[in-house]
């Protein structure tokens, strides 16, 4: 009994010190130049994707959830609507991340999942932008079925796969620092030393330095 109430206490600090990082990203990114005016690339979701890989998906979209709900009442103006936003793109990626991840505690699980966390995000957001945006920006529906395709489409596809990179590069030295701390046994990460190799570490920095060059190129 002792030892399963230790177990949910360091279970839940990890996810309070998760939710508090990934809080932290999301203001990091905020200040960084906006696509069209008003798309923010957001780095939570790097942090939220790996929650899903260290404790599970479920817990993983709990700490969506909360972090986006702190975020509306302390430095968003989108609202409800950008709550609503928030939580379906980071869900989108990291659910499809965390449940294959979990099958097969593998690097190509791992790639897979992102993969598809890109994928979903992507049209999942054509989807609700389509939904959503003109009641945001006051706009008829056309004008925003004109930006779907030029703006919506690549602007998910680069936040994406940004994340998706960095969290293939930052997972494993989380991982290690996590152990440290005594916050996370070798049991709840199996597979994590395996997995990263140098190959994946040189197409994970390729994939983010290319998205960085074009997101660049997409807020000028």
């Amino acid at each position: 009994m002792t030892q399963a109430v230790q177990s949910n206490t360091k279970k839940l600090t990890l996810m309070a010190m998760l939710a508090a990082m990934a809080y932290v990203a999301m203001l990091i990114t905020r200040p960084l130049p906006q696509v069209a005016g008003f798309l923010s690339y957001d780095l939570k979701d790097v942090v939220i994707v790996i929650s899903g890989f260290m404790v599970g998906t479920g817990p993983a979209v709990l700490i969506a959830l909360a972090v986006s709900l702190l975020e509306m009442v302390t430095v968003s103006a989108t609202g409800p609507i950008g709550l609503l936003m928030n939580v379906l793109s980071t869900c989108a990626f990291a659910v499809p991340a965390s449940l294959l991840y979990h099958k097969s505690r593998r690097l190509k699980s791992a790639a897979l999942g992102l993969t598809l966390g890109v994928v979903l995000m992507t049209a999942l957001m054509l989807a609700w932008n389509y939904i959503i945006t003109p009641l945001y920006m006051h706009v008829p529906r056309e004008v925003v079925a004109g930006m779907l395709i030029p703006t919506f489409l690549p602007f998910n596809l680069v936040k994406g796969g940004l994340n998706a990179g960095i969290t293939m590069l930052v997972y494993k030295p989380l991982v290690g620092a996590l152990r440290k701390a005594h916050l996370l046994s070798p049991s709840e990460s199996a597979g994590g030393r395996r997995q990263f190799n140098l190959t994946a570490t040189l197409v994970s920095a390729f994939v983010v330095v290319t998205c960085v060059i074009v997101f660049i190129l997409m807020t000028r």
